[in-house]
C-alpha cells in the first residue's frame, strides 16, 4: 500500500502547487515536465524505486492536468454568469437558514450543464423547505470566488461557485423533496429537533454541534470560549468524532466479530458523514476508518499514511479547490502529527511509564503535542492566535467530550423513537456538556492561556520556538537539549509579552481605531484604566475577537467602560464574544428603541456577564485614568443613527470627538446644544458616510486628523469622496482602516 501513498500524496502536492503557486498556463508545461523528469529518473532507478518515482510523477503529472480540467468544466461556467441577471431553475441541496433579510440555501442549477453549487439568498418564506424543493425566479448572480472584488475560498472550497441574490417573486414547487438522496438531510434535522426537544436551552446548541457539527446555534460566547481553551475541534465533526461512533458500535457488536463490524459501521459511517454535511475533515476520517475496517478483509496490512494520502487524494479529486478549505488543511496536519510525531515523541519522554495513569497523560498530552506541532502554524495564519492551554485542555476534556457523544446520541435516537424516553436519557449528556463549556471558560480564563499573535514581537517569538525545535531534532545532545530549550521558550515568551504590553505604558492617553472592517471599534487607555467605543462588524470579521485579541496581547483583560453608541450591528455585535473574553464593569447606552431586539439582547447579556448598565439621559462625564469622557445623550428621534451617543475624550490639552452614525442634521443639532472644544482627532462619522461628517460640525470643531473605521470593498461606498473632500477642505489629515490597518495614536 505504500505505492498507493506515494501516488496520492503526489497528487496532493501537484493541486497544492497548482492551486497556491502555478499560473494556469503553466499547468499543461509543468503536467508535462513532471512526467518527463519521472520518466528519466525511472530510467536511472530499479525495481521500486522505479516505480515509486513513475508513480510520483504521474500523480504531480494527474493533479496539474486535472486542477486545469476542474476549472475549464466547473468553475469558468459559473464565472461566467457573474455580474449577470438571469432566471434559474434551482433545486435546494441543504435545509436553508435565515439572515438579516430572509434566507440562504445551497442549491444545484439542473439543466444548464454547471456541475458545482450555489449559494441563493431569497426571502424568509423558503425557510422550512425541505431539500429537494424547486425554486423558479430571477436572481442577480456574484462570483463566489470574489464576491466584494477580494479573492476568497470561503465558498469554493466546499463546492460553491456562485452567489445568487434574488430579483421579484420566485415560484416554489415540491421538485424533489422527500427523495431517497436527502434522506440524509431529512434524518440529521430530525435529530436537531430532537435534540432541541430533549436538552435544555443552554445545552441543546452545544449537543448539535457536537453530534453533527451544527455550530450556527452556537452563541458567539460559547464559540469563543471553546477557541480560546482550544476545545474547538470538539464541536467540529472530525476523526474524533467518527472514533467515537466507531468506539460505540464495537462495544454494542463486539471487538472480535470484524466481518460483522464492517458490514454495520461502513454504511453508518457514510450516512454520518452526509448528515454532517461532508465536510473535509468528516471525509478523511470516514475514509481512513473505511481502510482499516477493510484491510484486514481483503489480507492487506492497515497502514495510516497511505489511508491519509487515499483520503486527500479523493478529497481533491472530487474538488481541487478543497485544498484552500482551513478545515482541511487543519485536519490533514493534526493527523499527519499524530501518524508521526506523537510516538516518538512518547517513545523518548514515556517510554517506562511509572504506571497507567502516568502512561495515559503522558499519551494525551504527547498525542496533543504531536497534534499541534503541525497545526499551529496554520492557526498562527488563519485565525491569529494559538492556544497554549491546549495540551491540558484535551487532558482534562477529551474523556467527557467521548462521554457526552456517546451518551448523547443514545438519548437523541432515543428520543426519535419516545421524546419522554429522550429527555430522561438526556440527564448524563447534559451534565458533559455543562463540564465542557464550564471548563472551557475556566481554563480561557487563565493567564497565559492563549498567544494572540497582533504585535510583531509574538509572531517572532513563535518562529524562533519552531527554529529552536528544529535544532533539537537535529541536535544529539540527549533530553538535556529539550529542558533547555522549554526554558529559553518560556522565558523568551515573558519578554515578549512584555514588550508588546509597552507600547501603552508610556503616554498619558492611547486612542487605537482597530481594523474591523465595515464596522467600528476604539479602544482608549490611560494610566491603566480602559475603556471601548463600539464594539461591531458587518463584514467577515467578529469585532469582539478582535478587540479581545487586541487587548489581551498588549495585557488589557478588563475594561472598565464600553460605550455604544448605538444599537446597530455594526457597532455592537462583537459584544458576545468581547464579554466571552474579558471583564468589563459598566456599559454605558443610549436609552432608545425599547422594543428594538438588538437592545434586548445586549441587556440580557449584560445581566450573564455581571456588567452594571448606565443609560444617558443627560451629559454625564466619566473618569479615565488621566483623562476623562464626556458622553452626550441621544438629540433626536427618528432612524436609530440619528438616536446616537456622542462621547468626548479628554486627556489635558487633548480631545477626541466620536459621533457614531450621526447625518449632518443631528451633529448640527450636537454643536447648537454643547459647547464642543476644538478638537484634534475626529472619529469620522457613519464611516466616512456622504450625509455624515457635515461642514457644520467641521466648522465647530476643526480636526486636526480624521480617522475613518470602514471594511475595503464594503458596498456602501465608504468612505464617500465628498466626505473625503470636506475633510481635506477643513485641513484634517485622514486615515482610514481599511487602508492602515489599526491606527495608533498617542498623546505625551
Amino acid at each position: 500500500m505504500r505505492a498507493l501513498a506515494a501516488f496520492c500524496f503526489a497528487f496532493a502536492a501537484g493541486v497544492f502547487a497548482a492551486q497556491y503557486l502555478l499560473q494556469p498556463w503553466l499547468l499543461l508545461y509543468a503536467a508535462l515536465g513532471c512526467l518527463a523528469v519521472g520518466a528519466l529518473w525511472a530510467i536511472c532507478l530499479h525495481g521500486d524505486r522505479r516505480r515509486r518515482a513513475l508513480l510520483i510523477a504521474s500523480g504531480l503529472a494527474l493533479a496539474l492536468c486535472w486542477d486545469r480540467a476542474y476549472v475549464r468544466l466547473v468553475y469558468e461556467p459559473f464565472e461566467r454568469l457573474a455580474g449577470t441577471q438571469q432566471t434559474f431553475v434551482m433545486e435546494i441541496a441543504d435545509d436553508p437558514s435565515a439572515t438579516d433579510y430572509g434566507s440562504r440555501v445551497e442549491v444545484f442549477l439542473p439543466g444548464r450543464g454547471l456541475y458545482g453549487r450555489a449559494v441563493y439568498y431569497g426571502d424568509a418564506s423558503l425557510l422550512g423547505a425541505e431539500p429537494g424543493t424547486r425554486i423558479t425566479g430571477g436572481a442577480f448572480v456574484k462570483s463566489a470566488a470574489a464576491p466584494n472584488g477580494e479573492p476568497v475560498s470561503t465558498h469554493t472550497a466546499r463546492g460553491v461557485f456562485a452567489l445568487l441574490y434574488a430579483r421579484g417573486e420566485a415560484a416554489v414547487e415540491d421538485g424533489n423533496a422527500g427523495a431517497l438522496r436527502y434522506l440524509p438531510r431529512r434524518l440529521a434535522r430530525r435529530m436537531q429537533e430532537t435534540v432541541t426537544a430533549c436538552f435544555s436551552e443552554r445545552t441543546a446548541p452545544f449537543l448539535n454541534a457536537i453530534l453533527l457539527g451544527d455550530r450556527y446555534e452556537l452563541s458567539a460566547e460559547d464559540t469563543a470560549l471553546l477557541r480560546e481553551a482550544g476545545l474547538t475541534h470538539v464541536t467540529a465533526v472530525s476523526g474524533l468524532h467518527c472514533a467515537f461512533l466507531l468506539s460505540l458500535l464495537t462495544l454494542l457488536i463486539g471487538r472480535h466479530r470484524r466481518r460483522l463490524l464492517s458490514a454495520v459501521t461502513l454504511p453508518v459511517l457514510a450516512l454520518y458523514a452526509v448528515m454532517a454535511g461532508l465536510t473535509p475533515s468528516v471525509l478523511r476520517a470516514c475514509v481512513m476508518l473505511a481502510l482499516w475496517l477493510l484491510a484486514p478483509l481483503f489480507r492487506r496490512d492497515g497502514d495510516a499514511p497511505t489511508s491519509l494520502g487515499f483520503a486527500q487524494f479523493l478529497i481533491l479529486l472530487a474538488n481541487p479547490f478543497a485544498a484552500k478549505s482551513v478545515s482541511l488543511q487543519l485536519s490533514f496536519a493534526a493527523v499527519a502529527g499524530l501518524l508521526w510525531l506523537a510516538p516518538r515523541l512518547f517513545e523518548r519522554i514515556a517510554a517506562r511509564p511509572r504506571s497507567k495513569a502516568a502512561a495515559f497523560v503522558l499519551g494525551s498530552l504527547t498525542a496533543t503535542a504531536g497534534a499541534l506541532v503541525f497545526t499551529v502554524p496554520l492557526s498562527a495564519v488563519y485565525f491569529g492566535s494559538v492556544a497554549l492551554v491546549a495540551p491540558l485542555s484535551n487532558l482534562l476534556c477529551l474523556g467527557a467530550a467521548s462521554l457526552t457523544f456517546a451518551t448523547g446520541l443514545l438519548a437523541t435516537l432515543a428520543g426519535m423513537i419516545s421524546l419522554p424516553l429522550g429527555q430522561a436519557l438526556a440527564q448524563l449528556p447534559q451534565l458533559g456538556a455543562r463540564y465542557l463549556l464550564t471548563a472551557a471558560r475556566l481554563l480561557g480564563r487563565l493567564p497565559l492561556h492563549a498567544l494572540h499573535l497582533t504585535g510583531e514581537g509574538a509572531r517572532l517569538w513563535l518562529v524562533y520556538v519552531y527554529a529552536m525545535l528544529c535544532v533539537c531534532c537535529f541536535s544529539r545532545r540527549g533530553r538535556l537539549r529539550w529542558a533547555t530549550a522549554g526554558v529559553l521558550a518560556a522565558l523568551t515568551l515573558a519578554l515578549t509579552l512584555w514588550l508588546d504590553a509597552q507600547p501603552l505604558r508610556s503616554g498619558t492617553l492611547h486612542m487605537v481605531a482597530l481594523d474591523v472592517g465595515q464596522g467600528q471599534s476604539v479602544v482608549l487607555y490611560s494610566e491603566g484604566a480602559a475603556a471601548l467605543i463600539d464594539c461591531g462588524s458587518s463584514s467577515y470579521l467578529d469585532a469582539g475577537d478582535v478587540t479581545a485579541d487586541y487587548l489581551q496581547s498588549v495585557g488589557i483583560d478588563r475594561l472598565d467602560y464600553i460605550a455604544l453608541s448605538h444599537y446597530h450591528a455594526d457597532h455592537c455585535d462583537g459584544l458576545p464574544t468581547l464579554l466571552a473574553r474579558l471583564k468589563a464593569e459598566r456599559l454605558i447606552l443610549p436609552d432608545i428603541e425599547p422594543q428594538d431586539e438588538q437592545r434586548a439582547e445586549v441587556l440580557a447579556l449584560a445581566e450573564r456577564c455581571g456588567v452594571s448598565v448606565t443609560f444617558v439621559r443627560e451629559r454625564e462625564r466619566f473618569p479615565l485614568g488621566g483623562a476623562a469622557l464626556t458622553v452626550y445623550p441621544p438629540l433626536t428621534e427618528g432612524e436609530m443613527n440619528e438616536e446616537c451617543l456622542s462621547v468626548l475624550c479628554t486627556a489635558g490639552e487633548f480631545d477626541a470627538l466620536f459621533t457614531g452614525d450621526m447625518d449632518a442634521d443631528t451633529e448640527y443639532r450636537l454643536i447648537a446644544t454643547y459647547p464642543l472644544p476644538d478638537i484634534e482627532v475626529l472619529m469620522v462619522g457613519h464611516h466616512g458616510s456622504r450625509c455624515s461628517t457635515g461642514g457644520d460640525l467641521l466648522a465647530e470643531v476643526k480636526p486636526e486628523l480624521a480617522v475613518v473605521s470602514c471594511g475595503a470593498d464594503n458596498g456602501y461606498g465608504h468612505p464617500h469622496s465628498e466626505a473625503l473632500r470636506r475633510l481635506t477642505d477643513a485641513g484634517a489629515s485622514v486615515c482610514r482602516t481599511d487602508l492602515q490597518g489599526n491606527i495608533h495614536i498617542t498623546v505625551n
